[in-house]
C-alpha cells in the first residue's frame, strides 16, 4: 500500500506539479506549495519554505534531503543529494551522483553497468549559479559560492568562491 501511495504522489509530481508556472509570477496558483506538498511525500527529508521551480527532475528522491529556506531553479536534473539550510541553486543545475563503470577495456561502456551512488552535499547558505555541473561524492562546505556553468570536480571549501572548469577557488568570502 505504502508504494501505492508513493507512486501517486511520484506521478502528480511528474505529469502536474512540474510543468505549473514559476513561483514568483502573478499566475504561479500557488504553485509553490502545490510542488511542495507531492515532494514532502517522496524526500527522505523536506524542510519548511522550500522552493523547486518547475520542470525539475529528481533521482533517487528517497535518499534526497532538503533543508529550510532552500530553492532549486528550473530545468535542474539531480541525482542523490543532500541540501542543507538557506541555500540558492540557480536554473539547470546538473547534480550528477552516479556515473558508469568503465574499467574493463574488453566491454564496451554501456554493458559495464553503474558506479556505486555517491550522494552530494551542500551545507548550509550556499549560492550555486545556473548551468553548474556537480560531479559524484562531492561536498560543497557553508557558505561558498559556485561561479555559473562551472563544472565542480571536488569539494568546495567553506566560504570560497569558485569557477570555472574545473571549478578553482577564485578567492574566499572573508
Amino acid at each position: 500500500m505504502k508504494k501505492l501511495i508513493r507512486l501517486i504522489f511520484w506521478l502528480g509530481y511528474y505529469f502536474f506539479a512540474r510543468h505549473l508556472p514559476r513561483s514568483n509570477v502573478i499566475y504561479s496558483f500557488g504553485s509553490k506549495k502545490i510542488r511542495a506538498f507531492f515532494l514532502k511525500r517522496l524526500f527522505k527529508k523536506f524542510g519548511k519554505n522550500v522552493n523547486i521551480e518547475p520542470k525539475v527532475i529528481f533521482f533517487k528522491l528517497s535518499q534526497s534531503e532538503i533543508g529550510d529556506n532552500s530553492g532549486i531553479g528550473m530545468n535542474s536534473r539531480i541525482g542523490t543529494i543532500i541540501i542543507k539550510n538557506d541555500v540558492m541553486i540557480g536554473e539547470e543545475l546538473m547534480a550528477i551522483s552516479q556515473n558508469h563503470k568503465f574499467s574493463n577495456l574488453n566491454e564496451p561502456m554501456w554493458k559495464q553497468g553503474w558506479q556505486e551512488d555517491e550522494p552530494i552535499v551542500i551545507c548550509d547558505d550556499v549560492w550555486i549559479g545556473s548551468r553548474v555541473t556537480i560531479l559524484p561524492g562531492v561536498t560543497i562546505n557553508k557558505g561558498a559560492i559556485i561561479g555559473g556553468a562551472a563544472v565542480v570536480t571536488k569539494d568546495v571549501p567553506e566560504y570560497a568562491i569558485v569557477g570555472g572548469n574545473p571549478a578553482k577557488v577564485i578567492r574566499y568570502r572573508r
